[in-house]
Parts: C-alpha cells; sequence; structure tokens
C-alpha cells in the first residue's frame, strides 16, 4: 500500500514498517507468551492435517475445494468447544493466536501451489510440514487493542509486558498521527521473547541530496567496495566467535540426550548464534543506511547467492556476508531517502572487463586479486575495477522500461524483492554517527 502527496520538492509517502524491541518479562508471563506460541503451532498442525485429509479425499475422486483460513477458523470454533478433543485450554490464549495461524498455513500452502505450478520465481518450494515443539521458531501474531507505553507494552489476553528498550520514537509518531499499528508479532530467539510492531508509517521522502552514480561490489575479505575507492569491512560477527561456537558445539553434541545438562548446553549454543545473528543484522543496517543516504543511485549485481553456496570452500564465508541482505536492505532503504537503485544482470562481466579500455578477459581466476589489463596496461584491484564497470552499467544498459518498476524507480527485478513491511531497524534522515567507517584500500591504478 503506497499513496503518494506532493509537498514542495518533497513525497509524503506512507509504507508499512517494523519496529522491534526486546521484552522482560517475568517467569509468569513467560509461561504465558509459551501458551500462545504452543496454541499458534497447534492450530496450525490441525489446519494442516484438514488440509491434508481434503487433497488425500480429492485424489480418491472427491472434487471439494480445499479449505481455506476462513474455513479453517470456522471448523476451529466447533472442534474446540467438543470435551472429547481435549483442547479445554484454548481461552487461555487471544483468539487471534489461532486465526492468524489458519492465515499463515493458508500462505504458505498458496505459495506451494504457485512454485509447482511455475507462477512463483525462484527455487522449488516445498509443501507445508508439521511444526514440532523444540524444533520449530516460537512465533504467534496478534491483532486488536495494543497500546505502548514509556517502558511497557499492553496486548491482549497478555496484558503489559516490560519492553528492555525505549520506545521513544514509535511513540513519538503515533501521538503525532504518522503511525498506527496494525499488528504485532511476538518471536522467541534464544530464550528471548521480542515484540515486533507492524506500524503503516508517513514518511517524508525528499529528493536525493546528491546525484553522483557509484557502484558496488560485494566480497569477503572486503564485503563491500565503492567505485570511488572506499571499502567497508565484513562484520565482525562470526569470525571472531567462531572458536567459542566450535567449543560450544562439541559440548552439546557429548551431553546425555534428554538430559537437564543437554537443555541448558543448547541454551548456550542458541545464545551463541543469536549473538552471532544480531550483530551482523546491526552492522548491515548501519552500512544500507550509510549508502542510501550518501549517493543518489547505487547500482549493484543481481547474483545468484544460492548457486553459489554449492561451492563447499567459501559457502560459510558467503553465508556470514549476506550479500542478499544487504541488497534487501538497500531496496527499501533507497525508497526512504529518495536515491535509487539499480541492478545489474548477473551475467555482466564485471570482474573480467577493463574499466579503462572494455577489454574482456575469456578466464580470471579467483585467486587473481589484481586485474591487469593486457591491451591499455591498467593494473587496479580486482574488486575496485568490478565497482567500477558497475558504475557504469546504467549509460550500457539504458533507461530500458524493464529496468523500470511500478513505483517508478529504477531497480531491475531481482530473485529477492524487499517487501514495504520489511524494514527492520529504523534510521532517522539525519547521519547518527554510528555508520561503519570506511578506508582506502591502498589501490593502485597504473597504466603503461
Amino acid at each position: 500500500m503506497r499513496s503518494h502527496l506532493q509537498c514542495r520538492s518533497r513525497t509524503l509517502t506512507v509504507v508499512r514498517q517494523a519496529y522491534r524491541f526486546a521484552l522482560d518479562p517475568n517467569n509468569r508471563q513467560r509461561g504465558r507468551l509459551a501458551s500462545h506460541a504452543g496454541g499458534a503451532r497447534y492450530a496450525y498442525n490441525l489446519g494442516l492435517q484438514w488440509l491434508r485429509t481434503s487433497l488425500h479425499d480429492n485424489r480418491n475422486g472427491t472434487d471439494a475445494p480445499l479449505p481455506g483460513a476462513f474455513e479453517m477458523h470456522r471448523r476451529w470454533n466447533g472442534w474446540k468447544k467438543d470435551p472429547a478433543n481435549g483442547v479445554t485450554w484454548w481461552s487461555d490464549n487471544s483468539k487471534c493466536v489461532y486465526q492468524e495461524a489458519f492465515i499463515d498455513l493458508e500462505r504458505a500452502a498458496k505459495i506451494f501451489f504457485a512454485s509447482r505450478s511455475g507462477r512463483r520465481r525462484g527455487p522449488a518450494v516445498g509443501f507445508p510440514r508439521f511444526k514440532r515443539k523444540g524444533r520449530s521458531r516460537d512465533h504467534f501474531r496478534l491483532t486488536g487493542l495494543i497500546r505502548v507505553g514509556p517502558n511497557w507494552v499492553q496486548l491482549p489476553k497478555l496484558g503489559k509486558l516490560r519492553l528492555s528498550e525505549s520506545p521513544t520514537k514509535l511513540i513519538r509518531r503515533i501521538d503525532d498521527g504518522s503511525a498506527r499499528i496494525t499488528s504485532v508479532s511476538v518471536s522467541r530467539e534464544a530464550q528471548r521473547w521480542f515484540v515486533s510492531f507492524r506500524v503503516e508509517c508517513k514518511r517524508l521522502v525528499a529528493a536525493s541530496r546528491t546525484s553522483d552514480v557509484v557502484g558496488l561490489d560485494v566480497g569477503i575479505s572486503a564485503l563491500v567496495t565503492l567505485s570511488n575507492g572506499l571499502v567497508f569491512a565484513p562484520p565482525a560477527a562470526l569470525r571472531p566467535t567462531l572458536a567459542r561456537l566450535r567449543r560450544l558445539s562439541k559440548a552439546h553434541s557429548r551431553k546425555k540426550k534428554q538430559s537437564r545438562n543437554r537443555r541448558r548446553s543448547a541454551q548456550k549454543l542458541a545464545r551463541c548464534h543469536a549473538r552471532i545473528a544480531h550483530l551482523r543484522r546491526d552492522y548491515l543496517h548501519k552500512l544500507s543506511t550509510c549508502l542510501a543516504k550518501s549517493h543518489g543511485q547505487i547500482v549493484i549485481e543481481d547474483l545468484n547467492v544460492r548457486a553459489m553456496l554449492r561451492n563447499h570452500r567459501l559457502a560459510r564465508s558467503i553465508a556470514d556476508a549476506s550479500w542478499g541482505e544487504l541488497a534487501s536492505m538497500l531496496e527499501y532503504k533507497c525508497r526512504w531517502y529518495g536515491a535509487t537503485l539499480t541492478r545489474a544482470n548477473q551475467f555482466f562481466a564485471s570482474s573480467k572487463t577493463c574499466s579503462t579500455c572494455g577489454y574482456r578477459k575469456e578466464v580470471l581466476a579467483l585467486a587473481e586479486r589484481t586485474f591487469s589489463c593486457k591491451k591499455c596496461g591498467t593494473v587496479l584491484d580486482r574488486d575496485l575495477n568490478a565497482a567500477i564497470n558497475l558504475a557504469h552499467w546504467p549509460e550500457v544498459a539504458g533507461s530500458a522500461s524493464e529496468t523500470k518498476n511500478a513505483c517508478r524507480e529504477y531497480v531491475r527485478p531481482g530473485r529477492r524483492q524487499a517487501g514495504l513491511d520489511e524494514a527492520g531497524t529504523e534510521q532517522p534522515i539525519s547521519a547518527s554517527g554510528s555508520e561503519p567507517t570506511a578506508r582506502s584500500g591502498g589501490l593502485q591504478r597504473r597504466s603503461e
């Protein structure tokens, strides 16, 4: 949902955005949160059982429509009141938990059928599977009356829960009428509970303050190399913690199954994984915000990351770099700050082509980190050469109609499109001072 209202040189845009905070519940509230997550898991599995039964009946000759979210919820209203089914606990949780679980199941089934029929791009998606306690992610969604205070949030059926962080910015936007909460998602990560507000926000998007075009080449040793020579190092997330992660994994594998010590070691291992993910996500948010604010047009490469992960020697480093997540963040943040994001074709030989004369090499080994042109004698860093070629991509591709999307932005369609509600952590329009610092990589360019 997007609406536009011209205001001088700026545009007032309504987008769906997420605000995520950590909860600080007591022991009784932790039990209530776990009960809601279990109720959502039970409803999802029950609806999946009904769906599988309908598919089995259709294969046997019964041409009956498959139950959707509305039909599942209607069946649930009769199912829960039958004492023989043993769900007398259903009233302990909010009714929204079961409704949203059926909606999630319907969405998963539609994605599967669209992937099977070829209407959905990307790799094949499997049929929905049953969720198991301890294996699936504890998560539920709520709608209805939701209130936010200086250090608390009030949710339906759960009451007031303390927050570990102050939602000052969200409260200020709600008070001035520029934001409206539509739903709330509660999830658990490594024994910590988080609440995510889905909000409809009015954002005043100004035109980009700069009109420069910068190419962005991603890598492993250097996460981002810009065509202007700036280099951003990868986040210090997995590599510094890898020794501790291996030690905890080895200790967990040696614990007796179903024992208390194994549960404790599993919690330690989960906290270690969560810390790595949080550090990586925080760095990517700061980096993408810095790039979207500083440049008018950013050109990135449309990489097939899934295929690149098949290289068992580089799979861990590629996954740790999270190139796809960075591109997704850049996509919606460029819309926020008035910049333009362009995706170059994945078959564009940015690394093999000389950025000075256009000579293209037939073979360029991955171990060759310096590009040497046999035609003009240019010698410069491999990543910098690729970034400069990407900066020239708009001139090569032109302004073809296929690079324009419905939002009138020059964003080339890729495998993973960031939705309007995939916002993550919002950054103010002015620089926060916490953006990653770039270094000049001592890149040389010589011509003979």
